[in-house]
C-alpha cells in the first residue's frame, strides 16, 4: 500500500472535475490528484449520435468562463488540432458532442495528476492529522492505494435511472446511455419503443426514424409530458444560470427550493426546439410515400412492464394521465430514456457523520458548494439542483463553481468570481421603490 498527502483529492472525472484539474494546473500552491475508475475519459459514449451537439455554446468549455487565457480552452484545442478555421467558417456556436468529448480527452491527456483505473472504495477521516484518507483499488492490478488530503471534491456524477419495476425485466431492454452499443440489435427487431421526455429520447427517436422505411420496424415514442416540451432558451431565462439566481435560490426555504426543483426541470431537461422541428420535418418527408409506421404518445405514463421469453416481446402497461385510461403496448425493443439520478456513493459511509444532510435526506449543500460540517472540507460537483437550482448541471457554470472551490481551498480568490451580471431582479426589493 502506498500513501501520499495532497491538498485535495478529486473523486470521479466528468467534465466538472476535469475542469477543476485544468484550472488548478497552474496553481503551485494547490497539489491535487484525481481518481477515476474508468480506463480513460469518455463522456456519454452511448449517445455519440452523429451530428448531435451540446445544448450550451462553445464558451461553456472546461475553463474559459473562469480563465479565457487558459491553455486548456476549446479554442486552443481547435488551434492545436488544425480545426480553428473550419470551426470559424462553420459559424455555429454549438460543438458536436463527439467534438466536445475529443476536446475533454485532449485536455485530460495533458495532465499528469489524473489516475485512471482507480476505483475509490472508502473515505475515512484521520482526526489526529485532520486529513481525509481515500482508499482506492487499481482495477488493472488489484493493488490498494491510499491518498491523504485536506479536501475532497466529489465529481462522481449521476447514474442512469431505471424505474424499479424495469430493473429485473429480462430480455435486452436498455437505458438510453447504452443506445449506440445496442442500435444494430434494436434495428433488427420488428418494433422499438422509446420511453422518455427529454433530449436523449428525441435524439434516439430522430436517429431511428431516419432508417425506419429501409429497416422496416415500427417505432413508438411514449412520454408522460403533456407535449414535447422545448428547452426554454430565451435570454432572460438564461439569466437564471447566474450568481444572482444562485444567491436568490439558495436563500429560499428548503421546501420552496424542492418545489421549484420539480417545476424547473423543463428549463434544463427539455428538447432543443431545432430537434423538435427536425423530427417533424423528417416525419413530413417520410409521409409523402404513405403513412409512417410510428406513434408519438403524449400524456402517457409507463406503469408496468413484463417480458415474454417465448415471443421476445415486452408488454407495457401504459396510462393516459389526462383521460385516466389504461392501455397496453406490445414491443420487441425497449429503450428507457428515463434520465439520470444521483445516489451518494457508498464509499462516503465511513464519514457520513461529517456530512450535512437536509430534511429530505440529501446533501445540505452550502453556498460555497461544501457539504461537510466544517464548511470547507468536502465539495460537491453537480447533484445539487435542490440547493443551487438549474445551475448545478449546467456546463457553463462549471468554471464558476470551480473558481469558488479553488478560493475555498486556497483561502483567497485566484480566478475573479462574478458577483452579479443580471438585468432582472429575482427577489423582492426592500422597502419602498419607485
Amino acid at each position: 500500500m502506498t500513501s501520499t498527502t495532497y491538498d485535495f483529492v478529486g473523486v470521479g472525472l466528468g467534465p466538472f472535475n476535469l475542469g477543476l484539474a485544468c484550472l488548478t494546473h497552474p496553481i503551485g500552491e494547490l497539489n491535487g490528484v484525481f481518481l477515476e475508475s474508468r480506463a480513460e475519459f469518455d463522456w456519454h459514449p452511448g449517445m455519440m449520435i452523429e451530428s448531435t451537439t451540446l445544448q450550451t455554446p462553445f464558451l461553456s468549455d472546461l475553463v474559459t468562463l473562469a480563465d479565457p487565457t487558459s491553455p486548456f480552452s476549446f479554442l486552443q484545442f481547435l488551434k492545436e488540432t488544425g480545426r480553428l478555421y473550419p470551426f470559424y467558417i462553420r459559424e455555429i456556436f454549438y460543438q458536436l458532442r463527439s467534438e466536445y468529448n475529443a476536446y475533454c480527452r485532449w485536455a485530460a491527456a495533458k495532465l499528469g495528476n489524473i489516475l485512471f483505473r482507480h476505483e475509490v472504495t472508502s473515505i475515512t477521516y484521520d482526526e489526529a492529522d485532520e486529513v481525509y484518507v481515500v482508499r482506492s483499488v487499481r482495477t488493472d492490478t488489484g493493488e490498494t492505494v491510499e491518498h491523504r488530503a485536506r479536501h475532497i471534491v466529489l465529481g462522481t456524477g449521476t447514474r442512469p435511472y431505471v424505474p424499479e419495476f424495469c430493473r429485473d425485466l429480462g430480455g435486452d431492454a436498455i437505458h438510453s446511455a447504452d443506445y449506440l452499443n445496442a442500435k444494430a440489435a434494436l434495428q433488427a427487431k420488428k418494433s422499438i419503443t422509446i420511453i422518455g421526455s427529454g433530449q436523449s429520447a428525441a435524439e434516439i427517436y430522430h436517429d431511428l426514424l431516419t432508417e425506419i422505411d429501409t429497416r422496416g420496424y415500427r417505432l413508438n415514442w411514449v412520454t408522460r409530458s403533456p407535449r414535447f416540451f422545448p428547452l426554454e432558451y430565451t435570454k432572460l431565462t438564461l439569466e437564471m444560470t447566474s450568481p444572482d439566481y444562485i444567491d436568490y435560490f439558495h436563500s429560499l426555504p428548503e421546501d420552496v427550493r424542492y418545489r421549484l426543483e420539480a417545476e424547473q426541470k423543463g428549463l434544463y431537461k427539455g428538447i432543443n426546439a431545432s430537434k423538435i422541428n427536425e423530427i417533424f420535418d423528417l416525419l413530413y418527408e417520410k409521409s409523402v410515400n404513405g403513412p409512417v409506421p410510428t406513434r408519438l404518445l403524449t400524456n402517457t405514463e409507463l406503469r408496468t412492464a413484463e417480458y415474454d421469453e417465448n415471443t421476445g416481446e415486452y408488454r407495457l402497461g401504459l396510462h393516459h394521465v389526462e383521460q385516466g385510461r389504461d392501455f397496453t403496448l406490445i414491443t420487441e425493443g425497449l429503450i428507457l430514456a428515463t434520465g439520470y439520478h444521483y445516489e451518494p456513493p457508498a464509499f462516503l459511509e465511513p464519514i457520513r457523520h461529517r456530512i450535512r444532510w437536509d430534511r429530505h435526506g440529501r446533501f445540505d449543500v452550502a453556498r460555497n458548494y461544501s457539504i461537510d460540517v466544517t464548511g470547507r472540507g468536502i465539495f460537491l460537483q453537480n447533484a445539487a439542483t435542490h440547493a443551487h437550482s438549474i445551475t448545478s448541471p449546467d456546463l457553463g457554470m462549471g468554471p464558476y463553481r470551480n473558481s469558488w472551490i479553488i478560493r475555498e481551498m486556497l483561502g483567497r480568490e485566484y480566478y475573479p468570481i462574478e458577483k452579479s451580471f443580471c438585468f432582472q431582479e429575482f427577489g423582492a426589493p426592500e422597502g419602498v421603490i419607485s
